[in-house]
């Protein structure tokens, strides 16, 4: 274990029984408890469920020169690697960030944060859905390693995932924790301040910004959706960073202007901007030194930024911030909008959109009039044992975030009957 953790950050929720089966002879084992925590979540079945599910472009989608498209699961092992490389240079422990790099988005439903738009629209009446606190909710509860504890992980891993260190508020769209889950984020926030994220989950969380900004214009780009050399042209240029300024930053709409014409002039986008993909090898090898580059970057940027302010000492949980240059946010803010006006905002996409959150409204309507009988064994036990029709469709709710794309639209053709995406 990293120096600058102690008892408190390794302690479980629940107290574990040694294991039985080993040998005799055995040697004694040296993992620590964040290195085991690390190994609970990448052998679960809610991380290989990722593998199903939307990132960007679904899993089942592309044209024929955008390769494999990234998903969910293959998103969060790009988060986890990144972040580990932050760790290491920061002094936070690296397992710590590892496990929240792999854990982030298992709470996440079907057809990606379209999904989760839908979900949430059906569960108001047992408290909304949220992908971070369905997460906590997997890892703490779903997750079947531990009875009624899920992974039991230790209190800094745990804390690390936690995105939203706080219960849902009015005003407040993003929120880590349901009011039912609420002993264990108390359990795990003991002596952290008040909705303030331990450096090892703002580490996570930059990380899954860089990911997210740079691999899916990667995505977009070889689907054929994404020309950077649109950020040459005034207009085009102007558009992205006014949606960037909407939806990613505080910047001023001229700055992130400014920001797009000096990323743009880098060597290795203009390399990819001057001509469009067609997926040949040399097409693949300059879009690859643009994304291990921009990512370079990213990643350098707030190390430096960091080290500067805090010097180098070991960085753990409470005793400093990750400090991100203006600059560097800038730039992440526009490459998440480029991916925003020319793969999300797409109208044949959104149409899609509409279909799959009509699919899962439907599906959780029909699950929730036939219940038992319709959910898998492990959710049946919770839904004979609610007491009231919220925590009914909590149950529900928990069972159709678990399906992946194909899953969902599975049981609701076997369910309902008729299949809403197709044409």
């Amino acid at each position: 274990m990293t120096t600058g953790y102690g008892e408190h950050d390794s302690a479980r929720l629940f107290a574990e029984r040694e294991k039985t089966a080993l040998l005799p002879d055995a040697w004694p084992a040296r993992r620590g408890p964040f290195s085991r925590d690390r190994a609970r979540v990448l052998h679960s079945a809610a991380l290989r469920r990722l593998a199903g599910k939307t990132q960007v472009v679904g899993p089942n989608e592309g044209s024929e020169v955008s390769g494999v498209p990234r998903t969910r699961l293959t998103h969060s092992l790009e988060v986890a690697q990144i972040g580990r490389g932050i760790a290491e240079e920061l002094g936070c422990d690296p397992d710590v960030v590892d496990t929240a790099g792999l854990a982030h988005d298992i709470g996440h439903p079907p057809f990606g944060h379209n999904g989760e738009r839908a979900l949430n629209a059906v569960a108001q009446d047992c408290g909304g859905f949220e992908g971070n606190a369905q997460t906590l909710r997997i890892l703490t509860r779903l997750e079947p390693k531990i009875e009624n504890h899920g992974l039991n992980l230790t209190r800094a891993c745990l804390d690390a995932a936690t995105k939203y260190p706080w219960p849902r508020m009015a005003g407040t769209a993003k929120f880590g924790v349901y009011e039912d889950d609420r002993p264990v984020f108390e359990w795990l926030r003991e002596g952290a301040p008040a909705r303030r994220q331990c450096i090892e989950a703002q580490v996570m969380d930059w990380a899954d910004d860089v990911a997210y900004s740079v691999h899916d214009v990667e995505d977009g780009v070889r689907a054929g959706r994404i020309s950077l050399g649109e950020l040459t042209v005034p207009s085009e240029r102007a558009a992205v960073a006014e949606l960037a300024a909407k939806s990613f930053s505080s910047e001023p709409v001229s700055a992130l202007e400014d920001a797009a014409r000096d990323l743009v002039r880098l060597p290795v986008v203009a390399a990819v901007s001057v001509r469009e993909y067609d997926g040949s090898t040399g097409a693949q090898v300059h879009l690859k030194r643009l994304t291990s580059e921009l990512v370079g970057r990213f990643v350098s940027a707030a190390v430096t930024a960091t080290r500067r302010e805090h010097g180098d000492g070991v960085l753990t949980r409470y005793a400093a911030d990750l400090v991100i240059p203006p600059r560097v946010a800038a730039e992440v803010a526009l490459l998440k909008a480029v991916a925003l006006r020319y793969v999300m905002s797409d109208p044949d996409r959104r149409a899609l959109q509409v279909r799959q959150r009509q699919l899962l409204t439907e599906l959780v309507s029909t699950l929730t009039e036939r219940g038992a009988e319709a959910l898998e064994p492990e959710f049946v036990p919770s839904w004979r044992a609610a007491e009231d029709d919220a925590q009914r469709l909590r149950v529900v709710i928990d069972q159709v975030a678990s399906l992946t794309d194909a899953q969902a639209v599975s049981w609701h053709r076997a369910l309902v009957g008729w299949p809403p995406l197709s044409g």
